[in-house]
């Protein structure tokens, strides 16, 4: 099969790989999308010391079941799915409680980290097991189903934070993909006040149309939330919740300004392995700090959420380009070129879905 591989830093080729084998309680994907994350574009160029080469990347991916390994009985052949990129045994303690993403076993698709290496989906085929596999409605195309994976990592997010009746104000910082998927996260779930905060312009006004009711350039934010916020109330200066999508020192220190006395703050970006942490303002203002990894069992609410029309995925995508042009738009993605949000291969021409009547 063809595969875009990574045979060193920096250095994108596709290649001409082995088929894939199915061991039981496994199913063989024909791969029919895969979003390039920007994880993996921070990865490929050796920069997160997880995705070591040689490597096939790729773990926002739909697809169709081509065949089945011994044991799997409740899945067709045919079956038009989305890939949970997260892989967990489903027999541990975190398993068995619905904390699959704390798996002690965990593997990621597409990530090579010392620790293991796990083939992903920038290939026409890849194995998975049965239980990372979730069927899709007629009505979701597979582009649209490969950007379920970064929109259950916002819902993950937004539950970690406790959002209900009681959330009036969420700031969210950084508005690339997993931070606009958490706008619409915090929309659906029916947050009155979201700010959106970030460096570019494009993706503020994104954020906007998401469902964000104020967007701020990164370096006005804490004056503003301040004075605009706590105009209601002498006890408010910031958010209810706040969650950071960047993982950097400045992004941090945003976010933990951005909130409210008392008030949550989650992290969910992970571009920097360690950052500095201004821990006499986590102590005095009495924050609290939640770690947010991947996700468990969102996947029934994101396909709902795009199902139904309460979250519009199709916004993100900048581009469909096939596979074979994977090492140019990873390049691009890397130099930040305008205009480039989400970008998806395919590995095969996509077939025509036409939903029922």
């Amino acid at each position: 099969m063809k595969a875009l591989m990574l045979n060193a830093a920096g250095s994108l080729a596709l290649a001409e790989v082995d088929l894939p084998l199915v061991g039981p309680g496994e199913a063989r994907i024909r791969i029919a999308a895969c979003g390039i994350c920007g994880s993996d574009v921070h990865g490929y160029r050796g920069a997160t010391g997880r995705r070591i080469p040689p490597l096939i990347m790729g773990h926002e991916a739909s697809g169709t079941v081509e065949s089945l390994g011994a044991g799997v009985t409740d899945l067709p052949v045919g079956t038009r799915v989305a890939l949970d990129s997260t892989l967990f045994c489903g027999n541990c303690a975190h398993c068995q409680a619905g904390r699959e993403n704390l798996c002690p076993h965990r593997q990621v698709l597409g990530v090579s980290c010392g620790d293991y290496r796990r083939q992903g989906c920038f290939a026409e085929y890849a194995v998975v097991p049965r239980r990372s596999l979730h069927p899709l409605p007629d009505r979701l195309d597979f582009v649209t189903a490969a950007l379920l994976e970064p929109l259950t990592i916002a819902l993950q997010a937004v539950r970690l934070g406790n959002v209900g009746p009681q959330t009036e104000s969420a700031v969210v910082v950084g508005c690339g993909t997993i931070g606009l998927a958490v706008i619409a996260a915090l929309r659906a779930r029916g947050v009155p006040r979201i700010a959106a905060i970030d460096l570019d312009a494009d993706r503020l006004a994104q954020a906007a149309a998401l469902g964000a009711t104020e967007t701020i350039p990164a370096g006005e934010e804490a004056g503003r939330l301040a004075a605009r916020w706590g105009a209601s109330s002498p006890d408010t200066d910031g958010a209810d919740l706040v969650i950071e999508a960047v993982g950097s020192t400045p992004g941090v220190r945003t976010a933990l300004e951005a909130a409210t006395r008392g008030g949550t703050v989650v992290l969910v970006g992970n571009v920097s392995p360690s950052i500095d942490l201004p821990l006499q303002l986590v102590v005095t203002r009495q924050l609290r700090l939640q770690g947010s990894c991947a996700s468990a069992g969102c996947y029934p609410e994101a396909i709902q959420l795009v199902a139904d029309g309460l979250v519009d995925l199709s916004g993100f995508v900048s581009r469909v380009a096939p596979l074979s042009e994977g090492a140019e738009w990873f390049d691009r993605l890397h130099r930040r070129e305008p205009g480039l949000l989400k970008v998806v291969l395919t590995p095969a021409i996509l077939p025509t879905h036409q939903p029922p009547a």
